[in-house]
């Protein structure tokens, strides 16, 4: 161990030997550094020399160059913050892209005013210089760029990544080409060779018709045509500019929206210009660094579009009141439209349509309503349907439907103008039965006239034969075989002139036939003796159509008949003359013998030659009554006959019917009281008086009573009822005895005709003759084993002598 005293020298001499390593370590380091220091102030020597000659090298550069720091050019989407190099010349003419802004750096304003141009790139791409650098900041894609700037100048762009930056390369080529020699001679060329000139396009803007503007990213007009100006009424571009003058507040924003949203707009306006309101179509859409617009003057095109809006309106306001069902489908098969025929016919449900059902659906429910044809294949027919959207072209396809309803639609299919199916459907069911019965009428007509026994023909207003039977060939011996093919008028007459040949009767029908003069086309008759002494007439009809019926009439028969029925009138005329002459002189001859038997009867009865038994008293009785009746039958006959010869006058005065009335129930009380019939009266009491020969109105009640009561048993009644209706006063005698046979009442008031054989028949014959004489009428109502009811009409005011007309008998 080493002792105390050592341990000393042994720290002095490690101190010794630290110190001494310490200063050997200190000059081998002083002496490194001095080296590093040196190598580093020849290393800096050498980039201040390599970046001198880069920036010379830079600013030789025809452009200029914009370096990104990778770290702040990805911060955001800005383009601000690079450091800048290149020619001054080149950034001065940049200047020119700035968009004004005075605050805004300089660099930061160049490249705004760049990165909305209008770029292509190497394969012809729009884009701008703003999406191609997003696209190198996010992913590091290059690009080689040729911006379109104002006034024909380009510029070109390329960006790259260099290691940890991102450098852009902006040459304005125009003043690169100015630089060059021949620069300009370059440029003429190019434009020239290039099919866009920019400037020659700016030029055409400017003499176009319609108004053409630009505005900046940033909403400013900067360029206008001289059609804006005209429209802002501007004396020049710079009042527009420096005023901003726009076409109307609304143009402003719409140019805001087309830069925001990078689309086209196009609005239809009305507004205000040169003193007129016009329809303006606005078209805004984007460009490098802004927006252009264009405005058109629509005012016509407004007004042609709404006349044919109007007319659409009413053409569609047309098919709605058009009986006929009307759809239209368009070219995807949809309903597009239909009047209200069609949803009626085949009743579709508003909703439904509205919905604009397809074909195929509209079928489909059509088939659900059974209301198209029966049909076994229901799929195939439908088919078939939709197939005529390729298969129709300018064509129409007509077609039958039976519907199972009994309907019958004729359908119409043709191509639409603008595409697509229009269907027409018309419902001619009464038009199918009506043509039906009219081809039925035909032959029924062809038939009645064939089997005619007139001739008949229709020359149409051609005069040539349309429709003859075959009376007329065989009455005017015409073969068949010659009335075919429509024949003309004057060779049907030259087939009829061997029968009959004046020519001045077939020129007269002629003329009836074929002259459309209304004053000739009128019915004509005439007669015709044939050279077989056959007598025709004829008459022709002019028809509704223009055609004329001409028919024929063979008269010799009926001549003869004619002739026979007139001889036999005569000799019946003759015979009622002889009759009532008979029948006058014998009554007059009857008067004398009849005067003197009631008188030697009268002398009988009075006993003045002496007393006369009972039995004799009744022989003079019947004598008188037998006289009486057969005076009164004297006197009946005598007046008939008067009535007949037409010499009988009425002797007019007040008459009291119901006094009448009451005498004629009293005189035939005592002779009802014997047959135990019941006669009573009911006369109103408003009746009055009545203007009328008043024993003529006697003897109508006495015939009236005395019949009903011929004709009623025991326990029957006989009524009479009087009353007054307006101007006429009704007399009716009812009884309820055997009444009148139905066969028998049209003859009852026939004169001499009695209904039980008891009577001569005069009594109702006479009643009607005076009726008749006063101007009313009687009738005749009567039930076998009822009773029978004769009612009288006579007026408040008989007619005057002079108006009576003569009374015939109906035999």
């Amino acid at each position: 161990m080493l002792g105390t005293e050592q341990v000393p020298i042994l720290i002095v001499a490690g101190a010794a030997a630290f110190s001494l390593s310490a200063m050997l370590w200190a000059m081998r380091v002083s002496e490194g550094s001095r080296g590093q220091v040196k190598r580093l102030k020849d290393r800096v020597g050498m980039l201040e020399e390599h970046l001198a000659r880069s920036d010379s090298v830079f600013s030789a550069h025809p452009g200029v160059v914009f370096v990104y720091d990778a770290a702040g050019f990805v911060a955001g989407d800005e383009l601000a913050g690079p450091s800048v190099y290149g020619s001054p010349r080149s950034f001065s003419s940049m200047l020119a892209f700035t968009d004004g802004g005075g605050e805004i750096d300089p660099v930061e304003s160049i490249l705004e005013g760049l990165a909305d141009l209008e770029a292509r790139d190497g394969s012809g791409k729009n884009t701008t210089l703003r999406q191609r650098m997003k696209e190198l900041r996010q992913d590091g894609t290059p690009f080689s760029l040729t911006i379109i700037g104002p006034s024909g100048r380009f510029i070109e762009a390329d960006g790259r990544t260099a290691g940890s930056r991102v450098v852009l390369w902006v040459t304005d080529t125009t003043v690169k080409w100015l630089e060059e020699s021949a620069a300009r001679g370059k440029l003429e060329e190019i434009n020239r060779t290039v099919s866009r000139d920019p400037a020659a396009f700016l030029q055409m803007l400017d003499l176009a018709p319609f108004a053409a503007w630009r505005v900046s990213s940033s909403g400013k007009i900067e360029w206008a045509n001289q059609r804006y100006l005209e429209a802002v009424e501007a004396p020049t571009l710079d009042h527009v500019l420096d005023r901003q003058l726009l076409l109307d507040q609304y143009v402003g924003q719409q140019a805001k929206r087309t830069i925001d949203e990078r689309r086209d707009i196009d609005e239809t306006r009305h507004m205000a210009l040169e003193g007129e309101r016009r329809s303006m179509r606005i078209l805004t859409f984007p460009l490098s660094g802004g927006a252009a617009g264009m405005a058109f003057d629509v005012t016509k095109e407004e007004a042609a579009r709404k006349a044919l809006d109007r007319h659409v309106k009413a053409h569609d306001e047309t098919l709605n009141h058009v009986a006929d069902g009307v759809a239209i489908f368009g070219p995807d098969r949809k309903l597009v439209f239909h009047n209200r025929a069609f949803a009626e016919m085949w009743q579709m449900e508003d909703g439904f349509l509205l919905d604009e059902p397809t074909h195929s659906e509209i079928l489909d429910r059509m088939r659900e309503k059974r209301m198209i044809p029966m049909r076994s294949d229901y799929a195939r027919w439908r088919a078939e349907e939709l197939g005529y959207y390729q298969k129709m072209s300018n064509e129409t396809a007509e077609e039958i439907w039976n519907l199972p309803d009994q309907r019958t639609i004729r359908v119409t299919r043709q191509r639409h103008p603008h595409g697509g199916l229009l269907i027409l459907f018309k419902d001619i069911t009464i038009e199918t039965r009506l043509k039906t019965r009219f081809n039925t009428l035909i032959k029924t007509q062809s038939v009645t006239l064939d089997n005619l026994r007139e001739a008949v023909v229709v020359f149409g207003g051609d005069g040539r034969l349309q429709l003859h039977n075959r009376a007329f060939s065989r009455l005017w011996e015409v073969d068949e075989a010659h009335l075919k093919d429509n024949p003309d008028f004057g060779d049907v007459v030259a087939k009829c002139l061997p029968l009959f040949s004046d020519r001045a009767v077939w020129d007269t029908i002629q003329g009836r036939v074929t002259n459309p003069s209304p004053d000739v086309r009128q019915e004509t008759r005439g007669e015709m003796r044939r050279t077989d002494e056959t007598v025709v007439k004829f008459i022709t009809q002019p028809l509704p159509d223009g055609a004329t019926l001409v028919a024929f009439v063979d008269e010799s028969a009926s001549r003869r008949v004619e002739e026979a029925l007139r001889e036999r009138a005569e000799a019946f005329q003759a015979a009622d003359r002889l009759k009532t002459e008979f029948v006058q002189n014998v009554s007059y001859q009857l008067r004398s013998p009849l005067t003197t038997i009631v008188g030697y009867a009268e002398f009988l009865q009075s006993e003045r030659n002496g007393e006369l038994s009972d039995r004799q008293h009744d022989f003079v009785d019947s004598i008188l009554t037998a006289s009486g009746d057969l005076a009164k039958l004297i006197e009946n006959i005598l007046d008939l006959a008067m009535i007949e010869a037409g010499r009988m006058d009425l002797e007019v005065s007040d008459v009291n019917v119901a006094g009448i009335i009451e005498d004629s129930v009293e005189m035939v009380v005592s002779k009802a009281a014997d047959t135990q019939v019941t006669v009573k009266s009911e006369v109103a009491e408003d009746i009055g008086l009545i203007r009328a020969d008043e024993r003529r109105v006697r003897q109508i009640v006495f015939n009236l009573v005395s019949n009903a009561l011929r004709f009623t048993d025991p326990g029957d009644s006989v009524t009479i009822r009087a009353d007054k209706e307006g101007e006429m006063v009704r007399i009716t005698v009812e009884d309820t005895g055997r009444g009148i046979e139905f066969e028998n009442q049209a003859i009852a008031f026939d004169t001499f005709q009695s209904g039980d054989q008891r009577g001569a028949g005069l009594g109702l014959a006479l009643v009607r003759s005076f009726v008749e004489l006063h101007g009313g009428w009687v009738g005749i109502q009567s039930v076998p084993d009822e009773g029978t009811s004769v009612v009288c009409v006579l007026p408040s005011q008989a007619l005057e002598a002079d108006l009576i007309p003569p009374v015939l008998d109906a035999a």
